[in-house]
């Protein structure tokens, strides 16, 4: 066996294939599709995963007001926000952002399973959530994905 056979292909910027993909968010469970949706940004599904490169696929993710909290969540968890002046402590809970703004729930769940770094700012930016069926990404021909399909 020659150890010359064996070579390690990382991905670069030329080989990277991006798709596009849309997930319905109905009657789905926050964490199980966060985390799903955060392995697609990732590109962890594609044989030519990279650590260090944006080697995953643009998500687009529908129906999120339709999305389920189990057990208490809905009342129980808090999500705290700053405005930036003192004394601007905020906390909401779920049901108050189902309300105002559902995209923020599924947004902030994926961003919390993302590197803490410029790699994961850059993923972030391939998550687009939108509330009810309709989006405007229709000229990206996306793939209609079954979330159960994705490990």
């Amino acid at each position: 066996m020659s150890t010359l056979s064996y070579k390690t292909l990382s991905a670069t910027p030329q080989t990277i294939q991006k798709e596009w993909i849309l997930i319905d968010a109905e009657n789905q469970t926050l964490g199980r599709l966060a985390t799903r949706v955060a392995n697609v940004l990732r590109g962890k599904h594609k044989p030519s995963y990279t650590p260090h490169m944006d080697c995953g696929d643009n998500v687009i993710i529908i129906n999120a007001e339709k999305v389920i909290l189990t057990g208490n969540k809905l009342t129980d968890k808090t999500y705290v926000r700053h405005t930036g002046y003192p004394g601007g402590q905020r906390f909401s809970t779920p049901k108050q952002l189902l309300a105002t703004h559902p995209e923020r729930i599924v947004e902030h769940a994926v961003r919390g399973m993302l590197p803490k770094n410029r790699l994961g700012d850059a993923l972030y930016r391939n998550l687009k959530v939108y509330v009810g069926p309709e989006h405007p990404h229709q000229a990206q021909n996306p793939k209609v994905v079954n979330l159960n399909d994705i490990r």
